[in-house]
């Protein structure tokens, strides 16, 4: 199995800034893709940024100049660095991983259980 622990979520004002980790602990699951995603209130569940297992950093159109991603992969952790907040930034924030277990070649994601950042006007 695979166990997804997010941090860093909170309250900040527009324009200020805000770290979440994301650390993922596995005996059998090898990892290749990490990433972030989020999801407003009523909205869908959207990609925020990842790094994939071949070391490519992609970020969505919303976030791309104000957020960074770091990838640790001998902690299995990725970290996203949010700059320049803003109100629509506001939702719950959710890790995600891809990878496969043992020889399964099958592709499969997990996702961690989110955590909130809200930012004020």
């Amino acid at each position: 199995q695979v166990q997804l622990v997010e941090s860093g979520g909170g309250l900040v004002q527009a324009g200020g800034s805000l770290r979440l980790s994301c650390a993922a602990s596995t005996s059998v699951f090898t990892i290749v893709d990490m990433s972030w995603w989020r999801r407003a209130t009523g909205g869908d569940r959207r990609f925020v940024a990842g790094v994939t297992g071949g070391g490519y950093t992609n970020f969505g159109d919303s976030v791309r100049g104000r957020f960074t991603v770091s990838r640790d992969r001998a902690k299995n952790t990725l970290d996203l660095q949010m700059n320049g907040l803003k109100p629509e930034d506001t939702a719950v924030y959710y890790c995600n991983v891809g990878g496969h277990h043992g020889d399964d070649e099958t592709y499969r994601q997990y996702w961690g259980s989110g955590t909130l950042v809200t930012v004020s006007s």
